[in-house]
């Protein structure tokens, strides 16, 4: 699996193998990674700015990040982003803090912002820029 799918498989695969309640945020038309999570059996939320037609498996709102509205990201144990502008990273650590829930994201190229946070390899480096203070919900192995 080359480009985009792999990246796209690859951060599906460990949201949906790590958390219960993931929250996409930018989701535009790229439905690859949400699609990953939601065949997995878990359900994914997406976020976007701007009005997105998405399946109906795939729970869509609009939502500034900047302003966010909290109550959209209610029970969000992880927020995720895929190649996100550089500009929305601030937003996203300070919503992920006042969520109390990890933050990762796969950025384009080697980019990163401020120290990079911590990385964790699942195929493709993903991004932790904030890890949730309270104790995790450990998914369940069948």
């Amino acid at each position: 699996m080359d480009g985009y799918k792999h990246i796209e498989h690859s951060c599906g695969a460990f949201i949906a193998s790590h958390y219960k309640n993931p929250v996409e945020i930018g989701v535009g038309n790229n439905l690859d990674a949400a699609r990953c999570i939601h065949e997995a059996g878990c359900p994914v939320r997406a976020i976007d700015i701007r009005e997105c037609r998405l399946p109906s498996w795939l729970s869509f709102a609009r939502d500034d990040i900047f302003s966010p509205d909290l109550s959209l990201y209610k029970g969000a144990d992880v927020l995720y982003a895929l190649r996100p502008a550089e500009e929305m990273i601030p937003a996203l650590i300070s919503l992920a803090q006042v969520l109390d829930c990890d933050l990762v994201v796969y950025h384009l190229g080697f980019e990163s912002y401020g120290d990079g946070g911590s990385i964790v390899d699942c195929g493709v480096p993903l991004h932790y820029y904030n890890r949730r203070k309270s104790e995790p919900v450990q998914k369940s192995v069948d």
